[in-house]
């Protein structure tokens, strides 16, 4: 399912066979369906989401739309306006924040691997995300903004392998936080093919157990100096606000 939410209306097609299982509840699936589409950046910052306009889109009460807006208000994905709801974009004083928590979560999951040699890596689960890059290198996508849930996703499945549940749930839920502004990180060729090159050289070295490598090399993945992270992230930023 894609809804696409813009300047020129909202418009919400049938959700795919198998999208909401039988007993869930309407407003949940408005609000399911309502935060993807927050997380996956197609909703624009400065579209207004009023539950008239929400109502129509979904062809519900205002009922399940209220209460879908006020889990993602607690949620923080979205904010409240002089015309309802829109969606949250960080300010660079919190982007700062939550980037060097990124870092200290992402570094981690090499760290106590380093830290207790009891820890061991699941090693299928990273031939599994080696394989896939190596594919990506070899036909490499187009810059698109989308490409920020491929690279969450290799984030996601190297804490994984690193056997904490609790370190990888914490650092999707950062990562979700940020991807308004990381997303337009991926509109250049170079980027792309440079993050691809690192993604396959950290989970090389992870898989060869060079684990102090690969934690310098994902150090500076993510970013050794946070200032260089602002920077790119106010680059980021400012695309995002000529796109919408």
């Amino acid at each position: 399912m894609s809804m696409s939410i813009g300047p020129h209306g909202l418009a919400v097609p049938e959700p795919p066979a198998g999208a909401a299982p039988a007993g869930e509840s309407l407003r949940e699936q408005v609000y399911q369906r309502l935060r993807d589409e927050i997380l996956n950046g197609r909703v624009s910052s400065r579209e207004r989401l009023t539950e008239p306009k929400l109502s129509r889109a979904f062809d519900v009460s205002r009922t399940p739309v209220r209460e879908a807006l006020s889990r993602l208000l607690s949620d923080g994905l979205v904010e409240r306006t002089d015309f309802g709801y829109a969606v949250v974009v960080p300010s660079l004083a919190s982007l700062r924040d939550l980037y060097e928590l990124r870092i200290t979560l992402e570094l981690r999951g090499i760290a106590r691997a380093i830290e207790n040699p009891q820890v061991r890596h699941d090693r299928a689960l990273l031939a599994a995300a080696l394989e896939r890059w190596r594919e990506l290198r070899d036909d490499v996508p187009d810059p698109d903004p989308s490409f920020v849930l491929l690279d969450e996703g290799f984030h996601r499945a190297l804490s994984q392998a690193s056997g904490n549940a609790q370190l990888t749930d914490a650092l999707v839920t950062v990562n979700q936080k940020i991807r308004a502004v990381r997303m337009h990180d991926f509109v250049e060729d170079e980027r792309i093919t440079a993050t691809i090159a690192e993604h396959i050289e950290i989970l090389d070295l992870v898989l060869d157990d060079r684990l102090d490598d690969a934690l310098t090399a994902l150090h500076k993945h993510v970013g050794e100096s946070l200032e260089v992270v602002m920077e790119r992230a106010s680059h980021a930023m400012a695309r995002m606000a000529v796109h919408t």
